[in-house]
């Protein structure tokens, strides 16, 4: 019992998790920095160079420490990113009053999409990174709390929000994903990306093999309005909900 409990220690699971330090009334520091520097300075570094230029050592530049400092506070990347979302993901909420299952989950999906747009690393991030931290789990524990007082069984009321959730990520991503595209390439607009790819959708509608895609670029009007195309299709994925669950 004795090797055992010295082994858990050594391997530090019985270690207080980020969240619980977190969130422990702290000792006088030694130093100036904290978890709440570390995280401001990560999501800097990453609004304004991109995710893949948090490192440590990066960061450790910016917060003029020595590089093994932010060690002594996260434990590596995953901790990192946890930080960073946890911090820009306290930007979303509901009003109080709000109780109406579908106004809960229309607004935090709609709040969703602008954050992801704002801080584009997002979309890189693991999916067990986005949710477990104090911060997502109080925006999903608020959208299942909305679904829950409908009477709905646990599994309906968790599948039905991760319904949500997926078209939410999955939609943000594909956006930031063609906005990211059209940077690289120099191109400004729908209509300049259209231009460059003409030559290769010209070829692919005249096999006469995809005539409503055909249809679809002759007559759309919204074309380049991704803010449309997101509450259009997320409101489909609420009538579904409302009408196979009956609320």
């Amino acid at each position: 019992m004795a090797v055992a409990k010295k082994e858990a220690e050594e391997s530090g699971a019985g270690a207080p998790s980020l969240w619980e330090r977190m969130e422990r009334p702290a000792p006088v520091p030694r130093t100036s920095l904290t978890l709440e520097r570390i995280a401001a300075a990560a999501v800097e570094i990453a609004d304004e160079e991109g995710g893949a230029a948090v490192t440590m050592r990066r960061l450790a530049t910016k917060l003029r420490v020595a590089p093994m400092a932010a060690y002594r506070h996260v434990n590596g990347k995953d901790d990192l990113w946890a930080l960073m979302i946890d911090r820009v993901s306290r930007e979303l909420a509901v009003p109080d009053g709000s109780t109406d299952w579908r106004e809960v989950l229309r607004s935090y999906a709609l709040q969703t999409r602008e954050l992801m747009l704002a801080h584009p690393w997002m979309a890189l991030m693991p999916t067990p990174v986005i949710m477990l931290t104090p911060a997502r789990m109080a925006v999903a524990e608020r959208q299942l709390a909305a679904l829950a007082v409908c009477g709905l069984d646990a599994d309906s009321v968790m599948a039905a929000f991760r319904a949500v959730a997926s078209f939410v990520h999955g939609s943000a991503q594909s956006e930031i994903a063609l906005r990211d595209y059209r940077e690289r390439n120099g191109w400004t607009s729908g209509d300049e990306t259209r231009q460059a790819l003409a030559p290769q959708m010209r070829y692919l509608i005249s096999t006469g093999r995809f005539p409503v895609f055909e249809q679809y670029a002759l007559d759309a009007a919204r074309k380049d309005d991704p803010a449309w195309e997101f509450a259009f299709g997320l409101d489909c994925v609420l009538d579904g909900i409302a009408q196979r669950l009956g609320i």
